[in-house]
């Protein structure tokens, strides 16, 4: 390859943001694409968004109809084109799952959170039946609930198939992004808020429970707020102090054995509140493209995680990659949205 086509596969491999028009002003932490044309958003006042066309427009769904009943959609996971849940966030009554079947034109309330100590923060799925859902600690024990009828019934991990929490431990629902699963039965849940850092991790579904410390910062307003894995050993933690944005300490770290253990990374350039591989890759030779965003700006990795750059932009609160794609999208607040491509897409 000779210089002037080195330097232009270099340029062409830089991620590109390009904002998107919402129509809403509120923060909005919750994104899925289930497509690269079809993305589903979530945030405060009950908002819910959906594009069919790759986000040149967007569509405001009403999934409560009483304005009195306004809640904080935080996390929103797509199954397909037609068919999501979305997680409202807050102790007691506030913490609910929704779905639709339809493409957002009708929702039905499947949980309603009765336990007046129990914040839920985020949720995820392996497939359209079997999904998982964490909360902060209560008493000294994690929260923790799974479904495996697609919603209709959500059933609590019992209290001896878990670990111990530590004092305050909990998940940050800023992103919906500190669930990870892979395959069929396996997810690692990253913690923060406590004395450390930690990640649960379960290879049967939710039934039984291991955890391992990272190196990442902890305390009241820091920890790990999302995880990722490209597969059942390779992932990554991103963090921080959401107090502190634009500071990076101790906020990135990976693992190669499956979550056991963690090896702290420097590199990015600020708090982070969400990471995601990008689907595609690796092929033909290349090592795993990693990005990170936060509210002061974005990151991205293409050797695995090993060192990172800054990506020209906006900051954005939450990512979720289109399956299959090179092209992502990106939430945050006052309404932002951002689509993200690398090369051609």
């Amino acid at each position: 390859m000779n210089v002037l086509l080195f330097i232009t596969a270099v340029l062409l491999s830089v991620p590109q943001w390009t904002l998107q028009p919402s129509g809403v002003t509120v923060r909005l932490r919750g994104i899925s694409a289930a497509s690269d044309r079809v993305v589903w958003v979530s945030g405060a006042d009950s908002t819910v968004l959906r594009t069919s066309d790759g986000g040149a427009t967007w569509q405001k769904l009403t999934v409560i109809s009483d304005p009195a009943d306004s809640v904080d959609f935080r996390d929103i996971d797509a199954i397909d084109a037609r068919t999501a849940y979305v997680l409202s966030i807050g102790n007691g009554p506030a913490s609910r799952i929704y779905k639709t079947t339809d493409a957002g034109a009708t929702w039905v309330l499947q949980f309603k959170n009765d336990d007046a100590k129990a914040f839920y923060d985020a949720m995820s799925f392996w497939d359209a039946d079997h999904g998982i859902v964490m909360g902060d600690a209560i008493d000294g024990r994690f929260c923790i609930m799974s479904t495996e009828d697609g919603g209709r019934n959500w059933t609590r991990v019992p209290a001896n198939a878990l670990p111990p929490a530590l004092a305050n431990e909990g998940a940050f629902a800023a992103s919906g992004t500190n669930i990870a699963v892979f395959g069929k039965s396996r997810a690692w849940i990253g913690t923060g808020a406590g004395a450390k850092a930690r990640v649960l991790r379960t290879q049967d579904r939710g039934r039984t429970w291991a955890i391992a410390d990272t190196p990442l910062i902890a305390g009241g307003s820091a920890g790990i707020f999302s995880i990722a894995f490209r597969d059942a050993r390779h992932g990554v933690i991103v963090g921080g102090d959401y107090k502190k944005e634009n500071e990076a300490v101790a906020n990135l770290a990976v693992t190669s054995d499956g979550g056991v253990t963690w090896t702290l990374v420097n590199g990015l350039s600020g708090f982070r509140s969400a990471v995601a591989y990008v689907p595609g890759v690796p092929q033909r030779g290349k090592t795993p493209t990693l990005v990170a965003v936060g509210p002061s700006g974005a990151d991205y990795s293409t050797d695995d995680g090993r060192t990172w750059r800054p990506i020209e932009g906006p900051g954005f609160d939450a990512l979720s990659f289109a399956p299959g794609t090179r092209t992502g999208f990106a939430s945050g607040a006052r309404g932002n949205l951002g689509r993200l491509a690398f090369d051609s897409d």
